[in-house]
């Protein structure tokens, strides 16, 4: 009996895909590393043993988790609840909020991320932060008699082209927790003509993604299958968010309230891979600072072509601003100050109030 050669059964595979049912409502993740030391210091990320998925990764996220940061009641948002759990959606962002105090609420989480295969590169309780690793969502791939049969052969020589990782991070409220689920993917593109050389590269944050995690964490804190799908699928308002210029400088312009807004803000800070060294939620201001995330390749990453002068790409020290949600009334103002507190005119403010304004959306 001939041995077929990985190569060949990859082939073998990659034809039979086309005429495959992909389970795309199906989350089966898969960690692409084996677990870290936690407690991560926050420019640090773990190095993969398989150059595979030597990914670059988005700095841990800084918050003012034990501040007892206060929730306004009555804010004008779709909200359903179900129990002390309820879900709460501003555009393409929702959230959940738990009338628990985070110190109950921490355990639960991460075993929520373990059990969905993950593993988490950053467990820190003080600040509130947890973030998985990169892992592949293994039901993606092809759902066939073929792959049935060989099992974790066919999955050690077939991959999605994907990868994903999740910050969780959890806010202390007067009444309880807010629960924020940021998603970064990163996917496999050929950067030759010849098609022999591959690279990582960003791709869009996946809002479902987040709400499928958000679901599936609340059926983790006692909400049922049928409540949670009921709870996720709630609408809200639509909300708009503009890029403007005020004497001279370029911000967004959000129709929500003070409080809405900062939420927004943060979660979208998240999710665009900036790193909060702090905030200060009394005077609205996140203290944010950009890191690299591609430093090892000659091909730099977008966030690095989106933040790096004259398109250079280098990044020999982060970039410091500060990110200030003013609000009036039923309307806030989203402005770039630098590092010592003064206005930014730059080319590069006006490209960070874009990505917030996109993401607000």
């Amino acid at each position: 009996m001939k041995t077929i050669s990985r190569f060949a059964l990859l082939a073998l595979v990659a034809s039979l895909a086309a005429c495959s049912v992909l389970e795309s409502d199906k989350i089966d993740y898969k960690s692409a590393g084996k677990a870290p030391t936690l407690e991560v210091p926050p420019d640090l990320t773990q190095l993969s043993r398989e150059n595979r998925y030597a990914l670059p990764g988005g700095a841990v996220t800084a918050n003012a988790y034990q501040a007892g940061i206060a929730s306004a009641p009555g804010l004008p948002t779709a909200v359903s609840a179900i129990g002390d759990v309820r879900m709460e959606r501003a555009g393409s962002q929702r959230w959940i909020v738990v009338n628990r105090p985070p110190e109950q609420l921490w355990e639960t989480v991460r075993d929520f991320w373990q059990e969905s295969g993950f593993l988490l590169t950053t467990d820190q309780r003080n600040l509130g932060i947890m973030e998985t690793d990169w892992a592949e969502n293994r039901a993606k791939l092809p759902q066939d008699v073929i792959r049935g049969a060989l099992g974790k052969l066919v999955d050690s020589v077939y991959s999605t082209g994907e990868l994903d990782r999740f910050r969780t991070r959890l806010e202390r409220t007067t009444n309880g927790t807010e629960i924020f689920v940021s998603h970064r993917g990163m996917e496999e593109v050929y950067n030759t003509a010849r098609k022999d050389q591959t690279i990582w590269q960003p791709r869009p944050t996946d809002p479902e993604l987040e709400t499928e995690f958000l679901r599936r964490l609340m059926v983790k804190l006692g909400v049922s299958q049928e409540q949670s799908k009921i709870l996720a699928s709630t609408s809200a308002p639509a909300q708009t968010a503009r890029v403007a210029t005020v004497a001279g400088q370029p911000v967004v312009q959000v129709n929500e309230n003070f409080e809405r807004a900062w939420r927004r803000v943060g979660l979208a800070l998240d999710r665009t891979g900036f790193t909060v060294e702090d905030r200060d939620r009394s005077a609205g201001t996140y203290f944010v600072r950009y890191v690299a995330p591609n430093p090892d390749k000659k091909e730099p990453g977008f966030f690095s072509k989106l933040f790096t002068f004259g398109g250079s790409g280098k990044t020999d020290a982060p970039l410091k601003y500060r990110i200030m949600v003013k609000g009036q009334g039923e309307t806030s103002t989203v402005a770039v100050l630098n590092e010592s507190g003064a206005p930014e005119t730059s080319a590069n403010a006006q490209r960070i109030v874009q990505v917030i304004a996109d993401d607000l959306k």
